[in-house]
């Protein structure tokens, strides 16, 4: 099911050229330029369909209520490049990999003086965004679901 949802948003993501990877393909960043991050009605179609599978259909309501309520926070303004998904194999983890695939577009910001938001759904990701210039904006519980944390990035 996560296969097909995140590869319904990769397909959405590489239109705008912005999906990074390292020579491998063992990690890659999937960013949304500013002013691009919203899906249209279309594109949340094809994520829904990416949900369908007959173990989530009673929990589908309370999963696009989650996501629905993660949309509604995320900030209209000002300007902001958007981190959709950030992956590492997990054998491939631990050796910067991550970092290499955020690099660019963080770059980007802070040449042009533009913030960078995500998501991150595990905790024990947040020292590593803290790291790269994130801090945590609030903490959200989803429906009957995991907690997230919206973090949020000044350019340098």
């Amino acid at each position: 099911m996560l296969e097909r949802f995140h590869g319904a948003r990769l397909r959405h993501l590489l239109g705008d050229d912005e999906v990074w990877t390292d020579p491998t393909c063992s990690a890659a960043a999937l960013w949304a330029p500013p002013e691009r991050w919203r899906t249209t009605l279309r594109q949340d179609l094809e994520l829904a369909r990416g949900l369908v599978t007959p173990r989530l259909l009673r929990r589908l309501p309370l999963v696009s209520r989650g996501l629905l309520g993660l949309e509604r926070r995320h900030p209209a303004t000002p300007p902001h490049w958007y981190l959709a998904t950030l992956g590492t194999a997990p054998e491939a983890q631990g050796r910067g990999l991550g970092s290499s695939v955020l690099a660019p577009v963080l770059a980007r910001c802070d040449e042009d003086g533009v913030g960078a938001y995500l998501e991150s759904s595990k905790e024990e990701n947040l020292s590593f965004y803290a790291r790269h210039g994130f801090r945590v904006t609030h903490e959200q519980r989803l429906p009957r679901g995991p907690r997230v944390w919206p973090m949020w990035r000044e350019p340098r």
